[in-house]
């Protein structure tokens, strides 16, 4: 399975709960914060929900 970098780029304060959600369950909580997921449609799906914040790269 391919790997994805995932990097939080902006901030989720005044974000509606849901976007929220989705950052802490991807694992990020600051900026500048990478992690790694593996590149599988529900992963793809919350990075597509929250894509205005985070950057992502193949890793």
């Amino acid at each position: 399975m391919a790997k994805i970098k995932v990097t939080q780029v902006k901030s989720g304060i005044k974000k509606p709960q849901n976007q929220k959600r989705t950052l802490e369950a991807l694992g990020l909580k600051r900026i500048g914060q990478v992690v790694e997921h593996n590149d599988t449609p529900n992963i793809l799906g919350m990075i597509n929900k929250v894509k205005h914040l985070v950057s992502t790269e193949e890793a």
